[in-house]
Order: structure tokens, then sequence, then C-alpha cells
């Protein structure tokens, strides 16, 4: 197991230094020690840490850093880190402030500064708080092990599954002596790869996404046959319906075939979300929304995929792959969008094996120093982008247009055209790919003179297009040429309401062609491709939902 970490953050470079050097001094043997300019990219960094299952002893946070104070920090770092010691470094003209943060953020100590000697003030307190932390039983300590080949596309599969879905967990290479050492000892072989092990020592190979789900601690089958409200996706509206559903009496499932938060919660970063002036993760976002709906009572189904919806009396029948099927008196669609995929059929091979759909957030690091292309121009390619440029030695994005201002965000603009190793490639557009075993290279094509070039990489992200998942709703809820769910007075033609439908009235604003079922997010036809109105549709279902239970 890696040793536990300590990490420092100070927006001053040279305290940001001394702290870790003095750290590093006296307890670099036994622990790593990180250190960060800004508490955003500190709590990246936690981010990294929690996904990689391993273990957080202390935090040093200095109180006047911009953007984001040392205390809003340690509140945020609270959420990944509950057990880890917070420390806050002050001025003498802050020890106010570092009093009242022993109540918002259950502050440890608060040290001043400067600390010289460390011997008499910083490495005594130190001392004490690992003493403490070393005492108390961290759950977070036990991890899921996954062991496979850095190019198997089954081995990202996994890993992948588990990072968006928040499961802590430690990759280890088919090819390193631990890693051989953990096949051996479950007698598999180095093709029999994804190899997964629980914290319990149970052993999976290539274990299918509901089998990996159950025995990460994933609920993955219901507690009742019957709800007053079924959501089927978990992505923003997913969420904000649950949250607002279960909050309001009603008893509610959510159903998510992949993992909660949907495109969102892949999101490196958010930072025109309403209440997040320094932005935040979409996995952070999630977290908190998944634990919410969690606090009100919502059960949230993992690795089940609904594959069919059937009007039943009163009733919403709602069937899994597997056969089995649930009830409800009402639905809420929030099943979001796909990324399309490449026309280039030479790259279908590579995905998972440096083809990639989505962020792919675990895989930034891996990126270190190499060149990364990037297919798409909207804000969630410019939001990888921007993380991806703190890992590689450049990252391109690859546009259709002339430039990025049709699709994508000002802001993100403004961001992309202040960082040196981001290149916008416009008119360019992927025809092919090459490699062996992985992605080696890549053919691009000027959409304007037809010019071909070869260029040397093994990572292309892909962020093109959005296509609905509604193909198991054909024929039973009304959808548009594109196959995204009409709802309200988009279902009325020349005043007429849709065929089959029963009620003395029109349908509610979010509500489908099947009355008690309604759409929210971006499987909605003509709805806002946005984090908050997502959210606003996940909320404005449940309102409608009860007028629809209360004229029954």
């Amino acid at each position: 197991m890696a040793n536990p970490t300590i990490l420092t953050v100070d927006d001053d470079p040279a305290v940001s230094r001394a702290v870790a050097r003095d750290i590093r001094r006296r307890y670099g043997d036994r622990y790593r020690v990180v250190r960060a300019v800004s508490g955003a990219e500190a709590l990246e960094a936690l981010q990294e840490i929690k996904l990689r299952g391993e273990r957080l002893a202390v935090m040093l946070a200095d109180y006047r850093m911009p953007k984001m104070n040392g205390i809003e920090f340690l509140e945020a770092a609270m959420d990944l880190f509950p057990l880890a010691r917070r420390v806050l470094l002050t001025a003498y003209a802050d020890t106010g402030a570092a009093i009242d943060a022993i109540n918002v953020v259950d502050l440890d100590h608060y040290l001043l500064k400067p600390w010289n000697p460390p011997e008499e003030h910083l490495y005594p307190v130190i001392d004490s708080l690992l003493e403490a932390w070393l005492a108390t039983p961290d759950p977070g300590c036990t991890e899921t092990r996954v062991v496979g080949h850095r190019w198997s596309a089954p081995s990202f599969a996994v890993r992948d599954f588990l990072a968006r879905n928040l499961v802590p967990y430690r990759w280890l290479p088919a090819d390193e002596p631990e890693g051989a050492r953990l096949l051996t000892a479950a007698g598999a072989a180095a093709t029999d790869v994804p190899l997964v092990v629980t914290p319990d020592g149970t052993t999976m190979v290539a274990p299918a996404e509901g089998e990996l789900a159950a025995h990460v601690g994933l609920s993955t089958t219901p507690t009742s046959d019957f709800y007053d409200l079924v959501v089927v996706g978990g992505g923003p509206a997913g969420l904000g319906a649950a949250v607002y559903g279960a909050s309001e009496g009603l008893r509610t499932v959510l159903v998510e075939r992949e993992a909660t938060g949907g495109q969102a919660g892949q999101s490196s970063r958010i930072e025109n979300y309403l209440g997040f002036p320094d932005g935040v993760s979409g996995s952070q976002l999630t977290n908190r929304a998944r634990r919410q709906a969690l606090k009100f009572g919502a059960e949230i189904l993992s690795a089940r995929e609904v594959v069919a919806l059937e009007p039943a009396g009163s009733g919403r029948v709602l069937r899994f792959g597997e056969g089995s099927s649930i009830t409800a008196h009402t639905v809420v669609l929030a099943t979001g969008v796909s990324y399309r995929r490449l026309a280039a059929p030479t790259l279908e091979e590579f995905t998972g094996a440096g083809v990639f759909y989505g962020s792919a957030v675990t895989e930034a690091p891996t990126c270190s120093g190499e060149e990364v292309y990037m297919v798409g121009g909207a804000n969630s390619a410019g939001q990888a982008a921007v993380h991806f440029s703190r890992y590689a030695k450049r990252v391109h994005m690859l546009i259709r247009g002339a430039d990025l201002s049709r699709s994508m965000s000002s802001y993100l603009i403004e961001q992309i055209r202040d960082i040196g190793n981001i290149v916008v490639h416009p008119w360019t557009e992927v025809i092919a790919g090459e490699g062996d075993g992985h992605l080696q290279r890549l053919t691009l094509r000027d959409a304007r003179s037809g010019a071909e070039d070869s260029v040397d990489t093994s990572w292309l992200f892909v962020f093109i297009g959005a296509e609905p998942r509604t193909d198991w709703l054909d024929g039973v809820v009304a959808r548009d040429a594109l196959g995204f769910v009409l709802t309200g007075p988009d279902l009325l033609a020349d005043g007429q309401r849709p065929p089959g439908w029963t009620l003395p009235r029109d349908p509610y604003h979010l509500e489908s062609s099947v009355p008690g079922v309604f759409a929210a997010g971006d499987v909605r036809a003509a709805s806002l491709k946005r984090v908050a109105s997502a959210v606003g549709d996940g909320a404005m279902a449940i309102s409608l939902v009860h007028r629809y239970l209360e004229a029954q």
C-alpha cells in the first residue's frame, strides 16, 4: 500500500516550498508530501488520491488565499477525506478566523506563520496529529485493486466504471511485480485481465458491470417492486428529480446503467454552475447530489439498464435487460445523451486503447509529457482540454468550424487562449487511426483543402454530438426525428392531443405522450444543454408529478 499523504496548500510559492521542505525533511520517509498553490489545485490532487484508493493523513492550508481561502478549502476537502487531520496556517491578525474555523470545519489546529524553528512550533503539532490519525480506524484504507494492461480496453472499462462511480481503487499493471503476485495468488495468467480484487479478498476476472457493482458496494437490486416514482438516468436531471421526489415524500428509485453524473460527472471542472464561483468538478457535484438523494431516502440502483416501458392501467412498468421489472405510478426519463462515434472505421478497434469517448479523467496523469488530441468544440471538450493541459506536453483541439465561438462559453475560450500548450486546429477532422495493439498514429484532413497529415499520438478523446438514449422507447413514447422525447406543447399538432392520449387535458409541460411519464434534461427535445437547466428540469418534473398524482 502506498504511503499516506500529507498535503500542503499555500498561494505564496516561497511559503509553499518552505512548509513542504520542512514536512518532507521530518516525515518524507513515511509519508508522501504533496503541495499545491491554490485551493482548486489542491482539491484536484485530493480527488486523484481518493480515486486511487490512497490515504490522506494531514492537510495544512493557508488561510489567506484568493478565490478559495483555507477554511473554504478544508470544508470542501472534508467531503473527500473526513478523517484527515486539518491545520490552518495563519498570520497573527487572522487568529480570530482560525478560532471560528474550529466550529466550521472541525479544525484540529492552527499554526502561526512563521513557524521557525520547526522543531519547536511545527513538528510537535504534526506528530500529535499523525498519532491521532493512526489511532483512528480509517475505512478509506480498504481498497479495491485492479490488475490489467495499460492498453487493454476491458481493463480501462473497469477502471473507468470504478472511477465514475467514485469507488476508490488501486491500479496495478500486470507486468509489474505486485500485479504479477496478485495474478499468481488468484491462480490467473497475465492474459486473464482485468483481475479485480475487492477489500474482502473476492477475485473477479473480467467482471461484467453488474457483477462488479454488486461486489464493490453499489446497490443493484430494488427493495420493492412498486414505487411512486422511478427516475431513469442518473445525470444532473435524474439526480435533481430523485432529490426533490424523495425529499417531498415520494417513494423514489433512480436507475442508472453506467454511473451517476452522466456526462457532467466526467467533467474535470464546471465553472459556470450557480453557487460555485471557483468551479466544481463533475464528480464532486455528483457525489454531493447522490449523497443528498440517499439522505432523503431515495434508492439508487447502479449498472441496471431499463430496456422497455409499458403502460399498465394506472401503473408504468419498467423492464430490465435480464427480464425483471419494477412498476411505478410515475416515471421521469432522464437518460441524457451519448457522445457520437467517429465515422472512421479504423478507430473502432482502439476504443479504450487510445481512443476514448468522454474525458476519461483517470487517464490524465498517464498522458504526462505526451501529445494529446481532442475532437470537439463544445464546453465538455474545452473543460477536458484545460484539465489535460496540466499533464500533457501539448493538447490539440480538432474542430470542424473556423473557431470555438459557435459552441463554447466565452469564459472557456479565454482560458484556452491563455494556456500555451493548447493548440486549436480549425477545419480539421480525423479520418483514420493506426497502431499495433493500441493507437499510435492519426490521419487528419483539412476540411477546406482536403490535405491530409499523419501525426504520432497514443491519445484521442472524442466529444462530438449528442445522441439520446431512447431506442428502447420506440413505439411507446413520441420522439422527434433525432430521437429526443417530445413533451408538453410540442406534442400538440394543430391543437390536437397526441394519438392515444386519454386524459381530458393537454400534456403538462414536461409530460410525454404517455400520461405520468415525464422527460427532463438533455433527453428532452429542445432542452438547453446545461447542467443548471437539467437540474431545473428534474425539480420541475417533480412538481408536475405531484399534479398528476393528485388528479388520479
